[in-house]
């Protein structure tokens, strides 16, 4: 099993940063990608970058350009800087994770419990 813990949300005015970590742990064989997810209210939970262990990224358009994924694989930490904030990025955003618990096993689809970020003056 794997177990996502994020940290690091946050209010902030709009125009500035925050960075969200993303710490993974439990047993298990690979974890590939990692990555972010978003949902604002009363919207469905949307993609806003991954990041696979060789450093593939993919970002959302909306966030291209402000966003930078990174990741420690020695750690198992998932980061995301995000710069230039507006208050459209205000949402829950959500760790995510693909991983295996053994090099057989089915992958399967993890979740952190969330971390609100809310952008406002």
């Amino acid at each position: 099993q794997v177990q996502l813990v994020e940290s690091g949300g946050g209010l902030v005015q709009p125009g500035g940063s925050l960075r969200l970590s993303c710490a993974a742990s439990g047993t298990f064989f690979s974890i590939n990608p990692m990555g972010w997810y978003r949902q604002a209210p009363g919207q469905q939970r949307e993609l806003v970058a991954t990041i696979s262990s060789g450093g593939y990224t993919n970002y959302a358009d909306s966030v291209k350009g402000r966003f930078t994924i990174s990741r420690d694989n020695d750690k198992n930490v998932v980061y995301l800087q995000m710069n230039s904030l507006k208050p459209g990025d205000t949402a829950v955003y959500y760790c995510y994770a693909q991983g295996r618990v053994g090099r057989w096993s089915a992958y399967a689809d993890y979740w952190g419990q969330g971390t609100q970020v809310t952008v406002s003056s």
